[in-house]
């Protein structure tokens, strides 16, 4: 597994250095969703790919900008899915962004979930990485130093929902808005990783990307977001659901399924579930 954190910080320090000065104009190509690319995107994701070949441990990766998974070391053990920058069509207004790591071990699934990790590209860079506690890094003098573990608090004070509001369920901005009166703070970036980044270090909240009108299945990606966070948030004392169930009870038919999903601590995520168990 060290191999494996080495190879992630390299790639971190690669890309914080693409960001500073790479060109952020789109290129010709589209990613799995159909997606036209930054040339960032694909300079980051060749950035990881890169990094991950030199370790022999890594069988196989699976990136959100390609359609497939791709053999790196057939005798290795560990299957890696990343989001190489998360948020992308923020920098051109300098907002943070981040990459997105989900280790799996024997194969890709919440079942074979070990550890996770991401990292935050802001006016500092952050790492967060998660097997058995959740830990915070600091990019310092070309180094990353440990800063502390990370854990939520029972109840947070801040809302980060995703999605566009006209194309949520009624129920679910009543929810939201019902947050809101007890006190709530918005913070919503746009960005998975900043805003969940924010609930995790201020100690919880909530952070939600419901099914919508226009996307019944959730936007956001199992293998390459929702389960990394999910395992992440767990291990800080969070909860992590789809609405119904527990995040990481959750398959997959194929790397770009979605799913909708809710992080925050345990007082919002209750209410969560009430909420959902009632309009199912």
């Amino acid at each position: 597994m060290r191999d494996i954190f080495d190879a992630i910080q390299k790639s971190a320090k690669r890309i914080k250095e693409a960001i500073d000065v790479k060109d952020i104009g789109y290129s010709q190509q589209e990613n799995s969703s159909g997606e036209t690319q930054l040339e960032l995107d694909i300079k980051c994701d060749m950035i990881i790919a890169e990094e991950l070949s030199h370790v022999a441990s890594v069988n196989t990766i699976s990136s959100e900008e390609k359609e497939h998974a791709e053999v790196l070391h057939e005798k290795g053990e560990y299957f890696i899915s990343y989001d190489p920058l998360d948020g992308s069509s923020l920098i051109d207004v300098n907002l943070s962004v981040g990459s997105i790591f989900g280790i799996y071990k024997g194969d890709f699934g919440s079942q074979n979930m070990i550890a996770s990790c991401y990292v935050v590209y802001g006016p500092r860079v952050e790492m967060v990485f998660a097997e058995n506690k959740v830990k915070l890094y600091l990019l310092q003098a070309g180094e990353f130093e440990f800063v502390k573990e990370i854990r939520l608090g029972e109840k947070g004070k801040l809302m980060a929902p995703g999605g566009t509001q006209q194309n949520w369920p009624t129920y679910h901005k009543e929810m939201i808005d019902g947050f809101f009166k007890e006190g709530y703070r918005l913070r919503y970036s746009g960005g998975m990783v900043p805003d969940l980044h924010q609930i995790l270090l201020k100690g919880g909240g909530l952070f939600s990307y419901p099914a919508t009108s226009d996307k019944p299945e959730g936007k956001l990606r199992r293998l390459f977001e929702v389960f990394p966070f999910a395992f992440i948030y767990e291990k800080a004392g969070g909860v992590a659901t789809d609405g119904k169930e527990r995040v990481l009870n959750l398959g997959y038919a194929h790397l770009h399924d979605t799913s909708p999903c809710f992080f925050g601590s345990k007082y919002e995520a209750q209410r969560v579930k009430e909420v959902y168990a009632k309009n199912a």
